[in-house]
């Protein structure tokens, strides 16, 4: 087929008729969606959320980490997700994905690593609100839902008003993640931000979280805040 369309022949080759679309391309994208740092009323934290993919238009092998590290009392981090993953475009604007994936805290306590299986649909809603939803279940046979969504408010030709909103539910709890059965947290956040090029905007914000029933009974009985209120800095870049 190239080499008739090279050598001006083939049916693609009359006078009117358009060339075929290539949608066999293959090319990929790295995307810090967040990295910042937070000052929040209990404690500092340095958070991020990274995303990698190569592929074509309709499937692609897919890379997402979340975490977070606590800068203050030396009290660890949580890498809350690494997953690898198949996406498939299902409709427009729409993936579904499955994969595995893995969790890990660290500290002056115990460590603990998990597994897990996870499925999920990502893509853009009515109204230009960026949607990811994911089911995981454990190697323990522990399955949590969480849901994140975001919307980017135009100001002006460079600068965007994002805001933010991110829950989690469990169908079990997890004393060694902090995990209880029900609703365990929520996250809203608004994030002021300019982009000096496409590839690469600092940011300025505010967010918030809360730890709702069993989690947050585990919360303080470690001694651990249950909510927080932040200032946010960082950047957003992708290549």
């Amino acid at each position: 087929m190239q080499a008739a369309l090279a050598a001006g022949t083939g049916p693609q080759s009359r006078p009117g008729w358009p060339l075929p679309v290539n949608d066999a391309t293959t090319y990929g994208k790295v995307l810090i969606d967040r990295i910042e740092y937070a000052w929040g009323d209990e404690e500092d934290v340095l958070e991020y959320d990274i995303q990698a993919w190569y592929g074509g238009d309709y499937q692609r092998l897919w890379i997402e980490t979340e975490g977070e590290d606590v800068r203050s009392g030396g009290e660890g981090g949580e890498i809350e997700n690494f997953d690898v993953q198949y996406s498939r475009l299902i409709r427009p604007f729409w993936d579904v994905q499955a994969g595995l994936g893995f969790r890990r805290t660290y500290g002056p306590g115990p460590d603990h690593e998990q597994g897990y299986l996870v499925l999920g649909i990502q893509g853009l809603a009515p109204y230009l609100f960026e949607v990811d939803a994911n089911v995981r279940v454990s190697e323990k046979g522990d399955a949590w839902f969480d849901l994140e969504a975001e919307h980017d408010m135009r100001l002006t030709q460079r600068m965007y008003l994002q805001p933010r909103f991110e829950a989690v539910v469990a169908a079990g709890s997890d004393e060694d993640f902090g995990m209880g059965t029900g609703l365990n947290s929520l996250r809203l956040g608004l994030r002021l931000r300019y982009e000096f090029r496409r590839e690469f905007a600092p940011y300025v914000g505010v967010r918030w979280w809360r730890l709702y029933g069993e989690t947050a009974d585990m919360a303080r009985a470690d001694g651990e805040p249950t909510d927080d209120l932040a200032v946010v800095a960082g950047i957003r870049a992708w290549f």
